[in-house]
């Protein structure tokens, strides 16, 4: 870390906001605001110095103050934005509602995911809230290859933050980078967030393969031919192709396809032992995001007609009731091709 702690407000107290609080407290100095909007869970996190439904393992060190009052935040230097990709509209017209000044707001956001209902990424959501707040906003995207345990515990970790601003994501980038949490910058902010937001999707699919027991020849079809299809999608709407090849595509889909503490991967594994989606998603709030985020990207892509297949087949096994072995077929007869023909 260069130069004198921020003091950040991070808006979410999930696993992965929590998470980011920790680490930047800890590992970074920073005192950090940690907002939580259910009152009683900011209460508990403040007396017992952990998050008990997000993130028990690790504790809370002194720089993290979590609160439920976004007047708290007022004086943060720098606001990360943590929550699902689906509560990020709310939660950011909550907090500008609550700070109605003049000052231009220094915005991250950590969510990973596309709006069902609007299909914008979570850049043109900011945009469109701070504009409607008549509000200047610097932005940049935060993604890649983080579980949050492993970021909590100070694990060595690696991540790209990208803004259109290249100052931004430089000023950034040297704040925020610890010995165990290492910052890239990118200005490609539509291929970050498009990355973020469709590896969910083959994670899932990832995970029914592996507990239909395909073995590692399926895995490593699947995945290299899920980044083909992030890749294409992403040039499509303005993405830069060596972007996929990074963290933020790359990275993050072979930690997502892989890795145990996978939600999506889990999702996954569900679906092939039988369990329904309502059976998947009742009575707990770990939800992944690429259940949700399967039916926006689906819905992106077909607005430029982009062909996905691994996320259309994903769609019908999820909201469809298709069987997985049958979506596994379909996908294996497909018509042949170059493997480059995009």
């Amino acid at each position: 870390m260069n130069g004198d702690p921020k003091t950040i407000g991070v808006l979410g107290a999930g696993s992965f906001g929590t998470a980011l609080a920790i680490h930047l407290g800890k590992a970074g100095g920073h005192p950090v605001h940690l907002w939580a909007r259910n009152p009683e869970l900011a209460a508990r996190m403040a007396e017992e110095r952990r998050n008990p439904e997000y993130l028990a393992e690790v504790d809370l060190p002194p720089e993290v103050v979590p609160t439920s009052d976004l007047e708290a935040l007022a004086d943060c230097e720098l606001i990360l934005v943590a929550a699902p990709s689906h509560g990020f509209r709310d939660v950011l017209r909550s907090f500008l509602r609550a700070h109605p000044g003049r000052r231009r707001i220094e915005l991250v956001s950590a969510a990973k995911g596309i709006e069902t209902e609007t299909l914008a990424r979570m850049s043109q959501v900011a945009f469109e809230e701070t504009m409607a707040a008549d509000r200047e906003v610097r932005y940049a995207a935060l993604s890649g290859p983080t579980f949050a345990l492993e970021l909590a515990k100070g694990m060595p970790t690696a991540a790209v933050i990208a803004s259109e601003d290249s100052a931004f994501a430089t000023a950034i980038r040297e704040s925020l980078s610890t010995s165990a949490f290492r910052l890239y910058s990118s200005s490609d902010v539509v291929g970050v967030e498009l990355g973020g937001a469709v590896k969910n999707v083959i994670a899932i699919a990832a995970g029914t393969a592996s507990g239909l027991q395909f073995g590692a020849n399926t895995l490593a079809a699947l995945i290299t031919r899920g980044l083909h299809e992030i890749t294409r999608l992403g040039i499509a709407y303005g993405g830069q192709p060596r972007t996929f090849a990074g963290l933020a595509g790359l990275g993050d889909l072979v930690l997502t396809c892989t890795g145990s503490l996978s939600r999506n991967r889990r999702t996954g594994l569900d679906l092939a032992a039988g369990k329904t989606l309502q059976e998947i998603t009742g009575g707990t709030h770990f939800v992944s995001e690429g259940i949700r985020n399967s039916i926006a990207v689906a819905r992106v892509a077909a607005a430029k007609g982009v062909e996905m297949p691994i996320t259309e087949q994903m769609v019908q096994v999820m909201y469809e009731g298709k069987d997985p072995r049958r979506a596994c077929e379909e996908l294996m007869t497909r018509g042949l091709k170059s493997e480059n023909e995009l």
